[in-house]
C-alpha cells in the first residue's frame, strides 16, 4: 500500500527542514548536551492524552544489600486497567527508548508508550538510563539489566514481560534479550523493535545512504555519534554486535522499519539473523515510512495501524502468562 498523503507531507517537511540539520551534528561531547537540552525543552511540550497517567519510579535499590544498580524512569499505564505496576499486573512491557544512546528520555517516547498502554491494556516501565558520552556502554546494559531484574524481584514473570525499544532503545532491548541469556535468567516473553540500529559501526546503514529516501537519519552522523557511545573501549564489546550472536533460545521477536529509512538494511540483516538460529520473528516493512514513524500514531494512518499490530503481537506472547495466572488465582 501506498504511504498516505498526510505521510509523504511529513516526510517531506523533515527530509527539507530537519535532516540538513542532523546531518551536521557535530560528534562531540558539547554539541551532544546541547541538542540533548534541546530534546528535553521540546519534550515538556508532549501532553498525554486523559485515558492515561504516568506514575514516577526512583528506587536506589539499598534493601537488596546486592550492590543492585538503582532504577529509575516512569510508569505509563491506563485508567481503565486493573493493575498498574509490578506485582499487580499479569504482565508488563519494558520499554527502552531511542536517542542514539545519547539523548532523549522517558517523557520523549510517551506518544509511543502511552499507546502501548492503551493498547496492550499492560503498565510499561520505561527506564531512564545512562547516556554517552558521560556514559558511554555498556553502562546503557546495564540499566536495562537492572530494571528487568527488578520486574522480577517484585513478582512479574518472565512470561509475562516483553522487551521493546525503538532505535538505539531497539538495539538495548536486543542486547538486554542475549544479556538476559547468557546471564542465565529467565527468558522474556518475547521482543518487540521498531527501526532497530543494529549495527553500530554503521557499515549496513552507509552502504544504503545513497540509495534511501531516509527523511532525516543519516548515517554518517550516526556513526559520529557511535563512536561517542562506544567510548574509549571501541566496538570490541561482544555484546554490542547483534548480528553475530547465536540467538540460541530467544524468544518469538517483531521488528517493524520504514521502508524509506537507512537502517532497514540492519532491520533485515538481523530478522534473517535470527530465522537462521531457528527464531520465530516477524519482519515488517511499512512502504514509503521514516525512521520510527510508530511516534506520529496520532496523526499518521500507518503509525496507527503499526501500533495496533504492535499490540496483537504483545497480547499473543503474553496470553500464555496470564491464561496461567487466571488459573493459579
Amino acid at each position: 500500500m501506498d504511504p498516505s498523503v498526510r505521510s509523504r507531507a511529513i516526510s517531506n517537511v523533515l527530509r527539507l527542514g530537519v535532516r540538513p540539520i542532523l546531518h551536521r551534528i557535530p560528534g562531540h561531547p558539547g554539541g551532544i548536551r546541547t541538542a540533548r537540552s534541546t530534546v528535553d525543552a521540546a519534550s515538556l511540550l508532549i501532553r498525554l492524552g486523559s485515558r492515561v497517567r504516568v506514575l514516577p519510579l526512583n528506587d536506589p535499590q539499598l534493601e537488596t544489600g546486592r550492590g543492585e544498580r538503582p532504577v529509575t524512569g516512569e510508569w505509563v499505564v491506563s485508567r481503565d486497567a486493573e493493575g498498574t505496576t509490578a506485582g499487580a499486573a499479569e504482565g508488563a512491557v519494558l520499554y527502552l527508548h531511542g536517542g542514539g544512546y545519547v539523548v532523549c528520555s522517558p517523557r520523549t517516547h510517551r506518544p509511543i508508550t502511552s499507546r502501548l498502554a492503551l493498547d496492550t491494556g499492560l503498565p510499561v516501565l520505561v527506564p531512564r538510563y545512562r547516556l554517552a558520552p558521560e556514559h558511554p556502554f555498556p553502562a546503557p546494559l546495564e540499566d536495562a539489566v537492572a530494571a528487568y531484574r527488578w520486574l522480577l524481584a517484585r513478582g512479574l514473570p518472565a512470561s509475562g514481560i516483553v522487551l521493546a525499544g525503538d532505535s538505539a532503545g531497539g538495539h538495548l532491548a536486543t542486547a538486554l534479550a542475549g544479556e538476559i541469556c547468557r546471564q542465565g535468567l529467565p527468558s522474556p516473553a518475547g521482543l518487540a523493535l521498531f527501526s532497530p540500529w543494529v549495527d553500530l559501526t554503521c557499515e549496513l546503514s552507509l552502504r544504503a545512504q545513497h540509495g534511501a529516501r531516509d527523511p532525516y537519519i543519516s548515517a554518517v552522523s550516526a556513526q559520529r555519534v557511535a563512536r561517542l557511545v562506544v567510548g574509549p573501549a571501541g566496538f570490541a564489546d561482544p555484546r554490542l554486535a547483534l548480528l553475530t550472536c547465536a540467538w540460541t533460545d530467544v524468544p518469538p521477536v517483531f521488528i517493524q522499519v520504514g521502508g524509506d529509512e537507512v537502517l532497514r538494511p540492519e532491520a533485515e540483516a538481523l530478522a534473517e539473523a535470527l530465522t537462521g538460529a531457528g527464531a520465530d520473528c516477524e519482519l515488517q516493512v511499512w512502504k514509503g515510512q521514516m525512521h520510527v514513524f510508530q511516534m506520529l500514531n496520532r496523526v499518521l494512518p500507518e503509525a496507527a495501524a503499526a501500533m495496533r499490530d504492535t499490540a496483537r503481537f504483545i497480547r499473543s506472547v503474553t496470553a500464555p502468562a496470564t491464561a496461567e495466572r487466571s488459573a493459579a488465582a
